[in-house]
């Protein structure tokens, strides 16, 4: 009976050049009800992290090409695998090399051949420790009352999309939400029904801008921020343009507002291709410029 029972299978990946050595490690682990993806080289890990982003990886240090010390620095140098536990297959003890290991930044190491037992503890070990302190990465990034992305969360995002995007030369993307004469609203409606609009509003966030690897986040107040990846200026302004829609169709009385009776947003997007010399609040400025335009020319509008 398979002992983790998770919903979303924690992934491993193993690596290691001896094929022998990954099949009896995958079958192992298979049993366990791990989701398991197995490479047979260094550069193939790394290339695989790509579109398999770990929970853990086991990684034999004695390898053609890449050897396992680099692989595991060049790991760590990574933002999607900076924080992975890495565990160390080694076939020897000696102190030099396990210390290189941790310099490198390993978690832990086990010898070969290994002792399943072993190696399966110290598996649940290291994925117990990793899961609480996702948790706990989690809490500190989302907003308390909306539970969206918090600006810590969001200055981080945006950091590494703009890196990714000026690798590949690639356009990225932002909106940048304001509520229409919110102050207005607290004043009339009272403070905890402005806090339910803000839910509300985050939630039509989340439902219409749904896609995949893209961040929503209060970015303070009554605003909030949309960062799209890989997507062309088109299509993010009819996201956008779908989204005030959503929002003034859920005709939330709004007496104080000097242009509707319901609640409405404006909306200004952004679209930037970085070059070697643009910071990432380029994107930012670029959004709220176009948020006061949108103010400025009426609300209710996206530009």
């Amino acid at each position: 009976m398979n002992k983790v029972l998770n919903i979303e299978r924690e992934r491993v990946l193993v690596v290691d050049d001896k094929l022998q050595h990954r099949e009896l490690l995958k079958a192992l682990l298979d049993k366990e009800g791990y989701d398991v993806t197995a490479v047979s080289d260094g550069e193939e890990a790394l290339i695989k992290i790509g579109s398999v982003v770990p929970d853990l990886i086991l990684l034999d240090l004695k390898m053609p090409g890449i050897d396992g010390f680099e692989v595991c620095r060049r790991l760590k140098s990574q933002d999607e695998t900076r924080d992975t536990p890495v565990i160390l297959l080694t076939c020897t003890t000696e102190t030099e090399s396990v210390t290189r290991g941790f310099d490198a930044g390993a978690a832990d190491y086990v010898t070969k051949p290994c002792d399943n037992k072993v190696l399966l503890a110290r598996i649940r070990a290291h994925l117990a420790l990793f899961t609480k302190t996702k948790r706990l990465m989690l809490f500190a990034e989302r907003d308390a009352l909306t539970n969206l992305a918090n600006r810590r969360r969001f200055d981080e995002f945006l950091e590494l999309e703009w890196r990714r995007a000026k690798r590949g030369q690639t356009l990225i993307a932002m909106l940048l939400l304001d509520i229409d004469y919110f102050k207005a609203y607290n004043d009339t409606y009272g403070h905890l029904e402005g806090d339910r609009v803000l839910q509300d509003v985050a939630k039509e966030i989340k439902n219409t801008c749904n896609r995949p690897g893209d961040l929503y986040a209060r970015y303070g107040g009554e605003e909030f921020a949309v960062i799209f990846g890989n997507i062309t200026k088109g299509a993010a302004e009819i996201i956008a343009e779908r989204l005030r829609r959503k929002i003034e169709a859920l005709r939330i009385p709004h007496k104080a507002s000097s242009i509707s009776d319901v609640l409405t947003v404006s909306i200004g997007v952004s679209s930037i291709v970085p070059s070697k010399e643009d910071p990432p609040t380029n994107l930012i400025s670029l959004a709220d410029k176009h948020l006061y335009e949108a103010k400025n020319g009426g609300r209710n509008r996206v530009i």
